[in-house]
């Protein structure tokens, strides 16, 4: 069986110590044939492949879409390929083929941020809505923080589905093709304090966290050497 490559869309920045930790789990842990950077590639990541593209301030979901259908149209990725963050962190290994996960029905993780409101919850209640309007009417949710196998076709029947809303292209892609998988828990780690599930295979974190949390510490402890994608190239 032939390994997935992984696909990671990255907006433009300096340096990137999230994506470094992120590459070096991905050696360690998550069997694959190369990593593919669309967007910005950082100086230092001279060992991925590139897929370089027009970069807008806004709205965000714009730049992964863009970044998502340059995957799905390059005919030298993969197919399927895994989807994921630059902030996603594998931390055991993983079997191949790498499973489907995800959170369940989207109406169960509504009751999971309550009365809560952000651009990502209303980005998810927009997708529910949307997909209920084209009589999916019980939708899973795949935006968990882990890599998601794609299989190209289907992702451009999700996003030719989905162009022009702002929508989570992962539960569409999920429901329009009628993906299944195991359902887990997120493992986002949002706050600086040592609560979160260090025996996790998985791991993803926000910018404070990884930089000044217990959840970054670990993470970087886990990985200490460097990789061959850090490979080094002129400035």
């Amino acid at each position: 069986m032939e390994l997935p490559d992984i696909v990671v869309p990255v907006r433009e920045g300096s340096h990137n110590e999230e994506l470094r930790y992120a590459l070096r789990s991905w050696v360690a842990n998550l069997p694959h044939r190369s990593v593919w950077i669309v967007g910005y590639q950082p100086w230092w990541a001279a060992g991925t492949r590139h897929i370089p593209t027009h970069q807008r301030i806004t709205p965000a979901y714009v730049n992964t879409t863009t970044a998502m259908r340059a995957a799905c149209e390059h005919p030298e990725v993969s197919d399927p390929f895994l989807w994921a963050n630059d902030d996603f962190f594998v931390m055991s290994p993983q079997p191949t083929p790498f499973p489907v996960l995800h959170r369940g029905p989207v109406r169960e993780v509504f009751a999971q941020y309550g009365t809560r409101s952000s651009a990502y919850v209303a980005a998810m209640r927009a997708t529910h809505a949307f997909l209920v309007g084209l009589g999916h009417d019980d939708p899973t949710s795949f935006e968990l923080h882990v890599p998601l196998p794609v299989h190209k076709e289907g992702m451009l029947r999700a996003l030719d589905v989905g162009e022009g809303h702002d929508v989570h292209k992962r539960t569409v892609y999920g429901t329009v093709n009628g993906v299944t998988g195991t359902p887990m828990a997120d493992v986002k780690v949002a706050r600086r304090g040592p609560q979160f599930d260090a025996s996790s295979p998985f791991l993803s974190t926000m910018p404070d966290s990884f930089h000044n949390g217990a959840v970054g510490r670990h993470i970087r402890s886990a990985f200490p050497d460097p990789c061959p994608y850090e490979g080094r190239r002129r400035r």
